[in-house]
């Protein structure tokens, strides 16, 4: 099984920690845009006839931006063109600031069985701050047009005059208003970017102070019954998503549209991030990909342990040595013998600790040095 995630790089205005490949200028161009993620991905239907994929990622950008039609189409072509599992689970990104009841309502009727909603905060000071279009106002009507359905919401935490009321405010807020999966992610400020300007100057959290907003979140949503399932994820109920499972497990994704990046059979491709060169490239017939890697099988252990560690169920030694034909904790004595007071071992699995699981980049680096085995 695989999963398709399918690029818009389209919105109302760039958000000031954006790092994204997104154009707030040329919404203009939307449809030529769409017209050619088609074309793509009829360009890729003979080479993915073998491959059956159970999830569409529809991200950005912000997809709810442009006008719906094309994102009817967008399901509508996928399922043309790949064989996509009649219970696949379909994702759409939404800025609470660009939906409507007739959206949602297109959405739903051309197979759309998720939403993902950018909340960000329950602080409008600190939405402003952040360039957010969208105000709490803005992201309770839109919860209110999807109630009952499978909606996700994103909760932001390291934000300039945060406090960790403020975070578990937000959570009430996107839990009561009937979220069953909430993203909780640190901001990372990236050179070239507005808030970078902040981080520079000291105006956000320390990495110590991010900890504990992240400490605090992770408790509120256990109190309000989410289960955390990988280190920014959590959800109720079992409604993971599937489409970022499958990246965490290395699963097979094909991506489409400028800076879509694709990992299928082991080769590694990624498109151009020139919304130019995409068109140009597509229009004459030819992929738009500007780098191909195939991943060699050192290179296929390294990710398998550095995802599967991201993950609450962590790393399962069986599966482990059924794809590299080695025993795990044999092979990896050095780095287990050096975490041991950080992870669990036991016949079936290799995991981080709960408490430490936010700082698990420090764990998994002893697990990719290449003086093991």
């Amino acid at each position: 099984m695989g999963g398709i995630y399918v690029h818009i790089p389209f919105c109302k205005s760039k958000c000031t920690y954006c790092d994204f490949t997104s154009f707030p200028d040329k919404l203009c161009f939307a449809e030529g845009y769409m017209a050619c993620v088609y074309r793509e991905m009829a360009m890729r239907k003979e080479g993915l006839k073998n491959h059956t994929f159970e999830s569409l990622y529809i991200g950005g950008g912000t997809p709810s931006v442009i006008d719906e039609k094309y994102i009817a189409m967008l399901v509508a072509a996928a399922r043309k063109n790949f064989n996509l599992t009649p219970d696949a689970e379909i994702t759409i990104e939404m800025n609470p600031g660009t939906v409507s009841a007739g959206k949602i309502d297109t959405y739903l009727r051309c197979g759309i069985n998720r939403f993902s909603v950018g909340l960000q905060t329950a602080n409008d000071a600190q939405l402003r701050d952040l360039g957010r279009i969208h105000t709490i106002k803005d992201f309770l009507a839109c919860a209110k047009l999807l109630k009952g359905q499978n909606f996700s919401a994103d909760v932001m935490i390291g934000l300039k005059n945060q406090t960790i009321s403020d975070i578990e405010r937000t959570i009430e807020v996107a839990a009561s208003a009937g979220a069953s999966h909430i993203s909780m992610y640190a901001l990372t400020p990236e050179d070239g970017t507005p808030i970078y300007t902040q981080y520079l100057n000291g105006e956000l959290p320390d990495s110590d102070e991010v900890a504990d907003m992240y400490a605090a979140g992770v408790k509120k949503l256990k109190s309000l019954g989410f289960e955390r399932y990988e280190v920014s994820n959590f959800c109720k109920n079992g409604r993971f998503s599937r489409h970022n499972l499958n990246y965490w497990r290395r699963g097979d994704y094909i991506g489409f549209g400028v800076a879509a990046s694709s990992c299928i059979d082991n080769v590694r491709l990624t498109n151009t991030f020139d919304l130019d060169e995409y068109f140009k490239c597509i229009l004459s017939s030819h992929f738009a990909v500007i780098d191909r890697q195939e991943i060699d099988k050192a290179g296929r252990e390294e990710e398998f342990i550095m995802l599967a560690l991201r993950t609450e169920a962590g790393l399962n030694l069986k599966n482990f040595k059924s794809q590299f034909g080695c025993d795990f904790p044999e092979k990896y004595c050095k780095a287990i013998e050096k975490t041991r007071e950080y992870i669990e071992v036991n016949d079936n699995f290799v995991k981080i600790k709960e408490q430490y699981l936010f700082v698990q980049n420090g764990i998994i680096v002893e697990f990719l040095r290449t003086d093991e085995g």
